[in-house]
């Protein structure tokens, strides 16, 4: 069983709290695109990451020295977005730290597929960035079917707790035999399930740290989650799509 989740915007450098344990598979793949970005302008740099000259310059400079080879801080602790807050890698136990890194792959950009431990550098592209590469318009052809057949090789399920902006550059492409299993963080509206973005990272960070404590080995057993006022909701789930509901505000 392996656990995708998407990578944050915010990243930092930590070469000091747990050592990398290696290089990102997907490595030549990184600097193909890192050499592209590098051919950018500054202009059309902040125009690709959609973000405020403040950013923008903050990840011209990291262009402008980034060796992908030379990274020091393991990917887990790398990225500092509400879901990783919520993970709390850096508290873990070591039983469940060990569990991370056998079952967890963050979706990335640049780096493709990445385990928790493998060795990154602070950077800037979303999945959906309209980087032209090789002939290719986008991240999504530039990855192909790369991600989804590794992944389809390490396993034969697959728990899907990533972004479909991320989901979508691995899932469609797994073997077909490959089970995924998908978890929904929602509140009941009106009979519709409502999906509210931070509450959904919250949980997500949240459930992986459930697994990881709990060293879950079945998706069956997710459904006893119960954290951040969500609950199972039998009514509403399947057994490949599993829905967890919060009271809502407006209800208490």
């Amino acid at each position: 069983m392996r656990i995708i989740i998407s990578p944050a915007k915010k990243m930092v450098e930590d070469p000091d709290t747990f050592l990398p344990e290696g290089l990102p598979a997907f490595l030549p793949e990184a600097e193909r695109l890192l050499s592209a970005l590098r051919t950018l302008t500054p202009r059309e740099l902040k125009r690709l990451w959609a973000c405020n000259d403040a950013i923008a310059a903050l990840n011209v400079e990291r262009l402008s020295h980034m060796d992908l080879r030379r990274a020091r801080t393991p990917a887990l602790l790398a990225y500092e977005g509400i879901q990783y807050r919520y993970l709390a890698p850096g508290v873990l136990e070591e039983g469940a730290l060990q569990y991370a890194a056998a079952h967890l792959r963050i979706v990335s950009g640049l780096y493709g597929l990445l385990r928790p431990f493998d060795a990154v550098t602070p950077y800037r592209l979303e999945m959906q960035a309209r980087l032209a590469v090789d002939g290719h318009r986008d991240l999504y052809g530039f990855w192909g079917g790369r991600l989804g057949e590794a992944l389809g090789a390490e396993t034969d399920t697959v728990i899907d707790l990533a972004s479909k902006e991320y989901s979508r550059a691995v899932l469609p492409h797994l073997p077909p035999a490959t089970r995924v299993v998908t978890c929904v963080f929602g509140e009941e509206k009106e009979g519709r399930v409502v999906k509210k973005g931070t509450l959904c990272k919250m949980a997500r960070g949240e459930m992986v740290r459930y697994m990881a404590q709990r060293r879950i080995r079945r998706p069956e057993e997710l459904t006893a989650f119960a954290a951040l006022g969500y609950r199972y909701d039998p009514a509403r789930s399947s057994a490949d799509r599993l829905v967890f509901l919060r009271e809502r505000e407006d209800e208490k």
